[in-house]
């Protein structure tokens, strides 16, 4: 899926070339080619779509059996019934919904939600003539931003920062914020008050790192922010109890299962103080087994996405977007079978589920 996605976005032009980050490789995105290319491969598949709808409610059978969920958009009301449903919703809503076992982050402690933005008006041949290539900046700015914070010049909460040279001539992505809350707790997205807190200091904070680089970084002396993400950038929240949990240890093992149906080899990115912290896996990968998608409690739900269940750290690697490209495609293959199999989703052998992946040419 995420092969044929990129594919699709590189036609459209909205794909750049592998970038360095750190010890591996990234690749950065036209968001707009983004919404097309997705919006294309969805039509060509006959999914209906239905945009700008909240799940509301769960519809139960016997009190254990999820049968679909109630969605409210501005029609009203619409119910939509399902052999297997999949929650993807990023913070296990319809888990919690239906009253299954969630937990969240580390003894409700989660990662800092972010603010991406873009900055256009950047001679970015000499921003990289100066700083590299590589998309994680080095001590030289990392020492800049804490001493110019220190002193009380701008308010810069996070000194190590990453920025992407992208498909659009003299723009930057930047990934830079650490957002807390106004008191300097920190905020998880769960809860509406945060989520708006989060909003409004993200929006504070890349003006101030914008500034920064205007004043401070090589080639943005004329830079503007061109725009920011549609919404705060969230890492993680409630995430769903499953049959098994990927372990911090399993990151750091490169541990492969019998029931795996992804493959992984990014690192544990854990956001949390001035500095955020990467653990590098190295000529090797990690992989995921089925029974993360699957609930402690209930049938007929599974979950993909970032509320698959993982340990604290472990979800800092396994929260990334190619991963839940490959969850995705694995459990929207489970959800088939069980329906055509009329099986438990529970009871899908992975082994099935690895198969139809590698016809549609995972190498799993």
């Amino acid at each position: 899926m995420a092969d044929e996605f990129c594919t699709e976005l590189a036609r459209r032009g909205g794909l750049g070339p592998p970038v360095a980050y750190g010890k591996t490789w990234t690749r950065v995105h036209e968001p707009l080619a983004w919404r097309d290319t997705a919006d294309a491969l969805l039509a060509d598949a006959g999914v209906q779509v239905i945009y700008h709808a909240v799940a509301t409610g769960v519809l139960m059978e016997g009190g254990s059996r999820v049968e679909g969920a109630q969605i409210w958009t501005k029609q009203g009301v619409v119910t939509v019934r399902a052999d297997v449903t999949v929650d993807a919703s990023g913070d296990a809503d319809v888990v919690a919904m239906a009253g299954l076992d969630s937990f969240v982050g580390d003894q409700g402690r989660v990662q800092n939600p972010t603010m991406i933005f873009r900055m256009m008006g950047v001679d970015v041949s000499a921003f990289l003539g100066h700083y590299g290539s590589d998309t994680i900046m080095g001590e030289e700015v990392g020492a800049l931003i804490r001493r110019e914070n220190d002193a009380g010049n701008y308010a810069l909460p996070r000194s190590k920062i990453w920025l992407f040279t992208t498909t659009r001539p003299g723009e930057l992505l930047c990934n830079c914020t650490r957002i807390t809350a106004s008191d300097g707790r920190e905020l998880n997205p769960l809860f509406h008050r945060d989520f708006t807190e989060a909003e409004i200091n993200g929006r504070l904070q890349i003006r101030e790192y914008a500034r920064f680089f205007r004043d401070h970084l090589v080639g943005c002396a004329d830079a503007f922010i061109n725009d920011s993400a549609v919404q705060v950038g969230v890492r993680q929240t409630r995430q769903a109890e499953g049959v098994a949990k990927l372990m911090n240890k399993d990151i750091l093992a490169a541990r492969k299962f019998d029931s795996s149906i992804a493959r992984s080899a990014w690192p544990i990115e854990l956001h949390a103080g001035a500095k955020p912290k990467v653990e590098w896996l190295l000529d090797d990968y990690y992989e995921v087994p089925y029974e993360c998608f699957v609930p402690t409690q209930g049938e007929g739900l599974l979950v993909a996405g970032r509320c698959l269940s993982a340990e604290h750290e472990a979800v800092a690697s396994a929260r990334v977007t190619a991963q839940c490209f490959s969850y995705g495609q694995a459990v929207g293959h489970a959800a088939s079978i069980a329906v055509r199999d009329r099986l438990p989703a529970r009871s899908v052998d992975p082994a099935a589920i690895r198969s139809r992946l590698n016809n549609d040419g995972a190498h799993i």
